[in-house]
C-alpha cells in the first residue's frame, strides 16, 4: 500500500473492502454454484460475501468515528478493524478461514506498509490459516493461499506493494486452476475450489485498491480434464464432501488460549471441518458435527460462547432440497427470548445484539434460509429500514417475492406476526400485518450513559429513560417507577392490550407489579409478558 502518508494507507484498506464486497456480490452465485467441498451446500460465495461485508462495516465504523475531526484513521486502525470485523462476522468454513487470512495480514500491515511488508503479510496469512484448520486438505483455499504467498515472495527485489499484490494474484490464479487435480470431489464435479476462487476475487480487488487498476487478466476457470487414473491417486482428508456430520455449528467464543486448545481437541473428536480462528481472548469456532448440543456445551466449558448458529445441511448433501414453502416471515429480534417466541410462531429469526445490527447480507441469508416463494420481512428497528430495503431488493433479484413491513420495534413485530395468515393472499397478509404494527405504540426503557439534553429535560448518567415512539418522554431514577409513568402516558390515549418484554437484568417481580398497576389504573386492558433475554433494554413495551 502507498507509503507516502497514513491517509492513502487507510483509504486503500477501505477501498479494498469496498471493491472486494462489490466483486463478491457479482460472483457470489457463481461461487455458490461450484461449492462441492467440504459440504455441497452451495453457500461458499454467500459466506465469503457476508464475512467481507462485516469487515467492510467495521472499517466504515472506524472512518465514521473520525468524521467530526480533520484526520482519518491510521493504516493500523483500518486493518485491525477489517480483521476484527471479519472475525465477528465470519460465516461457514470459507468465511472462517478468510477471517484468519485477514487477521494474519493485519498483524503485519499494522506495523508498516510497502512491498516487503505485503510479502510478509501474505506469507503470515497463509501460515495462520493453515494452522487454524484441524486437518488441512490440499486443493482448497489453503493451497491457493500458500501459492499466492510463494508467488509474492518471488516478486522482483524492491517491488512495490502493487507489484507484490499482482504477483500474488497471478500465483493464486494458477493454483486455483490446479485444484481439481488435488481434490477428488472437485475432479468428479469438474470445478475448481469455491473458497479458492473467492480468494482470487479478493486478491484481484487488492490489486485494484493498491494500483488503481483492475488486474489485466480477470479470472476465468480453465476447463478441467480428469486424468484416467482413479481417485486413489489423489487422496483427501476428512472425506470428500459427499457424506458426514449433519450440523454446522459456529459461534464466537470468549476464552483463554489454554481453554481453546482443549476445545480444539474435544471438537476434533466430535466431528470434522474444524476451524478455530482468532486470539487475544476472542475466537470464532466452526465445526461440522452430528451432536450440535455437545459442540455448544464444549464451548460453554471453554469460556463464553455467543452468536451461536446451528445449520442442518443433511438435505444439501444429497441435493434433495424440499420444495419451497409458499410464504414465510423473517423477523429481526433483539434477544434470544423473542427469537424463541418468533420461531415458535413459524418465523425465521435474525438476532440483533446490542451495538451489532445485522447487515443486509445477513438478512438476505435469512430470507434464503426461510426457503419460501414469498417472504414478509420485519426489521423491528427504525434504523434498519434502509438495510431491510436493500436486502429485499437483493432477494427479489433472486426470484423471491419480498415485502417489508416497516416495524420500528420488536413489539410491533410481535403484533404483526400475531395476525399473519399464510393462507390468504400475499397482499392481504402484508396489509393486515402492516395495520397491526401501525396500531401498536412502542416504548422502551434505557439507562443513560452520560449527562445530556433530551426532549424530557436534562438526564444524568445512570438515569432511567423512558422512550415512547423513539423519543425520551420520562426521566426516572428506577425501572419500576419509570415503567409505570411510561405506561400511564401511553394508555392515556387508550389501548386494549399491553405487551411487556423483559430484559435479562430486570428487577424481580417487575412484571407482576406492572400487570397489577395496569389492572388497577386502566380498566379493560389486558397484559401479556414475555422474557426477552439479553436484549440490551431492561424493558420493551407495546400498547395496541
Amino acid at each position: 500500500m502507498p507509503q507516502t502518508a497514513d491517509e492513502p494507507d487507510a483509504v486503500a484498506v477501505r477501498t479494498w473492502c469496498a471493491l472486494a464486497l462489490d466483486a463478491l456480490g457479482r460472483e457470489r452465485e457463481a461461487i455458490d454454484a461450484i461449492n462441492v467441498y467440504p459440504v455441497a451446500d452451495g453457500d461458499t460465495g454467500t459466506n465469503l460475501y457476508l464475512t467481507v461485508e462485516s469487515a467492510a462495516a467495521a472499517v466504515e465504523a472506524v472512518f465514521a468515528a473520525h468524521e467530526t475531526g480533520t484526520s482519518v484513521p491510521s493504516a493500523a486502525d483500518a486493518v485491525r478493524a477489517m480483521a476484527h470485523g471479519a472475525l465477528i462476522g465470519a460465516r461457514g468454513n470459507s468465511g472462517t478461514i478468510l477471517a484468519q487470512l485477514l487477521r494474519g495480514m493485519a498483524g503485519v500491515l499494522a506495523e508498516g506498509t510497502g512491498g516487503d511488508r505485503m510479502r510478509l503479510a501474505l506469507d503470515r496469512a497463509a501460515a495462520w490459516a493453515r494452522d487454524a484448520v484441524a486437518h488441512p486438505v490440499e486443493g482448497t483455499v489453503l493451497t491457493v493461499a500458500d501459492r499466492a504467498a510463494a508467488a509474492a515472495g518471488r516478486a522482483a527485489p524492491g517491488a512495490d506493494t502493487a507489484e507484490v499484490a499482482r504477483a500474488a494474484y497471478e500465483g493464486a490464479r494458477a493454483a486455483l486452476d490446479a485444484t481439481p487435480g488435488q481434490l477428488p470431489a472437485l475432479a468428479r464435479a469438474g470445478v475448481v475450489d469455491a473458497g479458492g476462487r473467492g480468494l482470487v476475487t479478493l486478491l484481484g480487488a487488492l490489486v485494484q485498491a493498491v494500483s488503481g487498476r483492475a488486474p489485466e487478466r480477470p479470472y476465468e476457470a480453465v476447463p478441467f480434464v480428469p486424468p484416467p487414473a482413479d481417485d486413489t491417486e489423489c487422496p483427501a482428508a476428512d472425506g470428500d464432501g459427499e457424506s458426514g456430520p449433519a450440523f454446522e455449528v459456529i459461534y464466537l467464543l470468549e476464552a483463554g488460549d489454554e481453554a481453546v486448545e482443549r476445545l480444539r481437541t474435544r471438537l476434533d473428536a466430535l466431528g470434522d471441518s474444524l476451524v478455530v480462528v482468532g486470539g487475544d481472548g476472542l475466537w470464532n469456532v466452526h465445526v461440522h458435527v452430528d451432536d450440535a448440543g455437545a459442540a455448544v456445551e464444549a464451548g460453554v466449558e471453554a469460556g463464553r460462547p455467543y452468536r451461536i448458529r446451528i445449520t442442518h445441511f443433511a438435505a444439501d448433501r444429497t441435493h434433495a432440497r424440499p420444495e419451497p414453502a409458499r410464504r414465510a416471515v423473517v423477523a429481526v429480534v433483539p434477544g434470544e427470548g423473542l427469537a424463541a417466541l418468533c420461531r415458535e410462531a413459524g418465523a425465521t429469526t435474525v438476532l440483533a445484539r446490542p451495538g451489532e445490527p445485522p447487515a443486509s447480507g445477513e438478512l438476505v441469508e435469512a430470507i434464503r434460509r426461510a426457503h419460501a416463494r414469498e417472504v414478509v420481512l420485519l426489521p423491528n428497528d427504525a434504523d434498519l429500514r434502509h438495510t431491510a430495503a436493500a436486502a429485499a431488493e437483493q432477494a427479489r433479484a433472486q426470484g423471491v417475492r419480498v415485502a417489508v413491513v416497516p416495524t420500528r420495534a420488536a413489539v410491533q413485530g410481535i403484533a404483526a406476526l400475531a395476525v399473519h395468515e399464510p393462507d390468504r393472499s400475499f397482499d392481504e397478509d402484508v396489509v393486515a400485518m402492516t395495520a397491526a404494527a401501525g396500531a401498536t405504540r412502542y416504548a422502551e426503557l434505557a439507562v443513560a450513559e452520560r449527562q445530556s439534553w433530551t426532549s424530557a429535560g436534562i438526564c444524568q448518567a445512570g438515569d432511567i429513560l423512558g422512550l415512547i415512539d423513539g423519543d425520551v418522554a420520562v426521566i426516572g431514577q428506577d425501572v419500576p417507577a419509570t415503567a409505570r409513568k411510561v405506561l400511564d402516558r401511553m394508555l392515556a390515549a387508550g389501548g386494549e392490550l399491553v405487551t411487556l418484554v423483559l430484559g435479562e437484568n430486570t428487577p424481580p417481580l417487575l412484571s407482576d407489579s406492572l400487570e397489577q398497576h395496569v389492572r388497577e389504573a386502566h380498566l379493560a386492558v389486558d397484559t401479556t409478558t414475555y422474557e426477552g433475554g439479553h436484549q440490551g433494554a431492561p424493558l420493551l413495551i407495546g400498547v395496541e
